[in-house]
């Protein structure tokens, strides 16, 4: 389960990195062939509420990097085909700008090659997958008893899993609300009472990542948001990422892999 060899502390410095040709190919030699975008409205079986995924994605070669983005956000992709990744590390749209670095981090560094463990998630209905997932998302946390969860990107199986296991957590979404069991959902990780970070790899494409890792609090991340950027966080703040590259586990009822990684 190992991780890039090159740790980087903040989003501005892997890129440079990959600027200069130090992580892979050169950016200038690596053109977007496609880019989309999967938008998609769910509803699980038992479920009280539906929920809403708009994700950008960007292809490199045999790689397709992604980034979530709210529905009102959402960037036309359209320009971004026959542009090079170094083009489009300068875009003005903080998501295409992250789907072009995981795109090309994953280009360069297919997960399938970093010795990451794979973690199938079998076949199954919505719900089914999505639990699964989370059930192997919540094993890399290793919280010990007494220890407080701030979970930062709420998902509701993940709350499921935590509760089940008797780990006492913190909801916290931009978005504020409730969970599904009535729970407020804070919206400043800042300032949260908390021992370790469970948090969505939308925390890198929206900018909150590097505030979660100036918290000094181990940090687990479940990433399909920025699946091939994160594990280069591991052992600066990131005890442990959860990978999961495009196409995601709620786009279809066959088996999906998951990617996990941990700090040696």
């Amino acid at each position: 389960m190992t991780a890039p060899a090159t740790r980087v502390t903040s989003v501005a410095e892997l890129v440079a990195l990959v600027r200069e040709g130090a992580v892979g190919p050169d950016p200038a030699d690596c053109p977007i062939s496609v880019a989309f975008t999967t938008r998609q409205e769910a509803r699980h079986v038992s479920r009280g509420r539906s929920y809403r995924n708009t994700v950008v994605s960007l292809r490199v070669g045999d790689a397709v990097g992604s980034c979530a983005v709210e529905p009102a956000e959402e960037p036309d992709v359209a320009d971004c085909v026959g542009l090079s990744v170094a083009d489009l590390l300068d875009h003005p749209d903080a998501a295409i700008r992250t789907a072009a670095l995981d795109a090309y981090l994953m280009h360069a560094h297919p997960h399938g090659t970093s010795g990451a463990r794979q973690v199938v998630i079998g076949p199954g209905d919505s719900l089914a997958k999505s639990m699964a997932r989370a059930s192997a998302v919540v094993d890399l946390l290793d919280a010990r008893p007494g220890q407080r969860v701030l979970v930062v990107g709420v998902v509701n199986s993940l709350l499921h899993h935590l509760r089940a296991r008797g780990v006492r957590y913190l909801p916290c979404d931009l978005k504020g609300g409730r969970t599904e069991w009535g729970e407020p959902i804070v919206t400043d990780a800042g300032s949260a009472d908390c021992d370790l970070v469970l948090a969505s790899g939308m925390t890198i494409g929206n900018g909150t990542f590097e505030a979660l890792l100036g918290t000094n609090r181990p940090v687990v991340l479940f990433a399909q948001t920025a699946s091939a950027i994160a594990p280069w966080f591991l052992g600066a703040g990131v005890r442990a990422v959860s990978a999961e590259p495009y196409p995601f586990f709620w786009l279809h009822g066959g088996p999906t892999t998951l990617h996990h990684y941990r700090n040696p």
